[in-house]
């Protein structure tokens, strides 16, 4: 009788000890999963449009530049900017130049905005001239530097100066060419890429102002930083593949 009393002791206590080995197993388990469903971060397929369509740019968020923004106006300080963006891996270029309103001749570039990732240079070439440290960062053939519909800012320099070549730049409207877009203007191709808006309220400002105000430093720190920002990722999606395009055409039939 105490044999089988012991027996029967035995069977339990196996018996919760399995369960308990199984329960810590199963929660164990789930823990992991859990941990790593967390840690996982799902890419994402992104689609691209041949033509975004403009109707829709009004209803998205906007998009601005986040980080410094130091205005130049002095030959010393464009010096010591060029050295710092001389150790950026990419750079993103525009200008502004201040709207006439009436037919003839453009007025000069009033300013040459130059962006890296956190930090952006505005230099008011309007109060300094085109220095010789600015025209060697332009003639540079080593570093990445990026801009949009750069022919016409290059052909508006030249009118400063024009005596060098203008280096190597990466021109976004022929880069974006390979993904199948066909936009050309920063606002469209930033909405098809990023689903935001850039807005070109302070455009037709006056860039030679004696002061610029915060929005138009805003305004030309951000349309050279978007240069940036599309470039970085449409690398990103070429490397990873992980993008498709539609045709505009097709929505709209559809």
């Amino acid at each position: 009788s105490s044999d089988v009393c012991s027996s029967d002791l035995h069977q339990t206590c196996l018996g919760i000890f399995d369960r308990e080995l199984l329960f810590t197993f199963y929660f164990s388990l789930f823990h992991f999963i859990v941990l790593s469903l967390r840690s996982h971060k799902t890419v994402l397929m992104k689609t691209l449009w041949n033509k975004f369509d403009k109707k829709l740019i009004s209803e998205l968020p906007r998009a601005t530049f986040g980080g410094k923004i130091i205005v130049i106006d002095t030959v010393e300080a464009a010096q010591t900017a060029v050295s710092y963006l001389l150790k950026q891996p990419l750079l993103g270029f525009d200008t502004e130049t201040k709207p006439t309103f009436r037919p003839g001749p453009m007025r000069p570039v009033a300013l040459l905005q130059i962006s890296a990732a956190d930090t952006c240079y505005l230099f008011r070439l309007s109060k300094m001239g085109l220095p010789d440290c600015l025209v060697d960062l332009l003639k540079d053939k080593e570093h990445k530097k990026v801009a949009l519909s750069w022919g016409d800012d290059s052909g508006q320099l030249h009118h400063l100066r024009n005596d060098f070549e203008m280096g190597s730049f990466i021109e976004l409207q022929t880069y974006v060419r390979s993904f199948g877009i066909e936009d050309a203007s920063l606002q469209k191709l930033y909405a098809n890429v990023f689903r935001k808006k850039i807005s070109k309220s302070q455009q037709l400002s006056n860039w030679e102002a004696e002061e610029l105000s915060a929005a138009q430093k805003l305004y030309a720190a951000t349309d050279a930083w978007a240069c940036v920002q599309l470039y970085e990722e449409l690398e990103r999606l070429k490397v990873n593949k992980k993008w498709k395009l539609r045709k505009h055409e097709d929505a709209v039939s559809a």
